[in-house]
């Protein structure tokens, strides 16, 4: 095991005690998964060779989703594509008519990291490194900057929006090309989505459409390309907590998010979407309820079910669902170990406790609360940190006597939340009508 450093432990500690997955050093306290990585990582080589790539990554609550997403989004970064992540919430869906899903478009392109930018805000480094590239080939060529940066961006105008998208990056090369930066923070600002108005859009750019609802999909799958003109290998875009499209009380609401899930699902297995790739974190009931999950929609049933030859211990990683597999109580040893080596910053004479403490403390998490400490180890993981906390602290305190006294509680799904300006009780109430209608509704779901 490696020296750690500072920064890197501190932000560990501080995302496991808090309940939330590290930004960054994932690396340090990765266990288990071997094959679900494996399989990841050949999409990333396909979305790299101009391929295109979706995965579901469905698990139950606290069994790693959002830490196995970070992970394959930094491997991602180090083969050199570009990354981008966001939570799926009220406010930000796939599909809406609200400015919902133009907040999801805004808030992946705000998340946008590359390899020397991995906490995202990348989108001017990209928009730089395209000019500069094109710069480097005007030179090779004997061509002025502006024609080569015109017909490098003549590939985009063949996809839907990308006639505006060419002229919002002719518009940064000239900003660039005269100093002015304005214009430059406007073509930006345009890219990242933050445009509400085409008034604005054509006031500040010249261009006749902003981002808007009905066209981030598609602005995505141009980003993606216009990542690879800028010398980047693809674009992986992560979404979680997909569980949100599964609350949704309008039946209506699902079957447009689930209907642009179809399509973006049809893009990739089929090839039309150039150097993209989507991991898609969800639930099992997100995925298999038969009356507001993935499986209440046919076409998109079909395509997910899971191979039927995959069982009595065969498996399949070629699909497009991947499930995480329960941690073994093997893997959640080696995890205690490696966050043992965190906390003393990899340095093993200074660890806080020794081996049999790590046994002790798996085993009171057992009698508390059976084998869900390491199939959902979350709680179990926060209080284990905070136990190596207070040895740090009080350097005179027995192991054996603070391990007696851990309370850890098994992992509980966060609740529904209400609707936007709906009481509870009024909510409940609609959900009992939708689930009571869905069913006269479903023959609208059937392709």
């Amino acid at each position: 095991m490696t020296r750690i450093r500072e920064r890197e432990r501190r932000a560990i500690l501080d995302s496991l005690r808090a309940g939330v997955v590290p930004r960054i050093g994932q690396r340090h306290i990765q266990v288990g998964r071997a094959n679900e990585v494996q399989a990841l990582l050949k999409d990333i080589h396909n979305v790299a060779d101009g391929g295109s790539s979706i995965r579901f990554i469905i698990g139950d609550y606290g069994s790693g989703k959002t830490f196995f997403l970070n992970l394959i989004q930094s491997v991602a970064l180090e083969r050199k594509l570009v990354a981008t992540r966001a939570d799926l919430t009220p406010d930000r869906r796939l599909h809406a008519t609200g400015g919902q899903s133009r907040a999801l478009y805004a808030e992946l392109m705000r998340n946008i990291s590359t390899r020397t930018k991995p906490d995202g805000g990348a989108m001017a480094s990209i928009a730089e490194r395209f000019v500069s590239e094109s710069m480097r080939q005007a030179r090779k060529s004997d061509q002025s900057p502006a024609t080569v940066i015109h017909d490098r961006l003549a590939h985009l105008t063949e996809m839907t929006g990308g006639y505006d998208f060419a002229m919002v990056m002719e518009a940064y090369w000239r900003g660039h090309d005269t100093g002015n930066e304005q214009l430059k923070m406007d073509a930006i600002r345009w890219l990242r989505g933050e445009f509400t108005t085409k008034t604005d859009a054509r006031k500040a750019l010249g261009v006749r459409t902003f981002i808007d609802d009905a066209n981030s999909y598609d602005h995505l799958k141009l980003m993606a390309r216009f990542v690879r003109l800028a010398g980047y290998q693809g674009l992986m875009v992560a979404m979680d907590e997909l569980v949100n499209l599964f609350k949704l009380s309008s039946t209506q609401a699902r079957k447009s998010n689930y209907e642009q899930i179809l399509r973006i699902l049809n893009d990739t297995l089929q090839g039309h979407a150039e150097g993209l790739g989507f991991l898609m974190g969800g639930t099992p009931e997100f995925l298999m309820d038969p009356r507001r999950g993935l499986y209440s929609y046919e076409a998109l049933q079909s395509r997910l079910v899971e191979n039927r030859f995959a069982q009595n211990g065969l498996v399949d990683y070629s699909g497009p669902v991947i499930r995480l597999a329960n941690l073994s109580q093997e893997d959640l040893y080696i995890l205690l170990t490696k966050i043992r080596h965190v906390m003393a910053g990899g340095n093993e004479s200074e660890y806080l406790v020794p081996d049999e403490a790590l046994q002790a403390f798996m085993d009171h998490c057992h009698q508390r609360i059976g084998s869900a400490y390491f199939k959902t180890p979350r709680n179990s993981i926060k209080e284990f940190v905070n136990l190596l906390s207070i040895l740090e602290q009080n350097p005179d305190q027995g192991w054996q006597e603070l391990i007696g006294e851990l309370r850890v509680e098994p992992e509980e799904p966060e609740e529904e939340e209400p609707l936007m300006g709906v009481p509870p009780s009024d909510q409940r109430r609609r959900d009992a009508h939708s689930d009571n209608q869905q069913d006269d509704d479903l023959h609208t779901f059937r392709l």
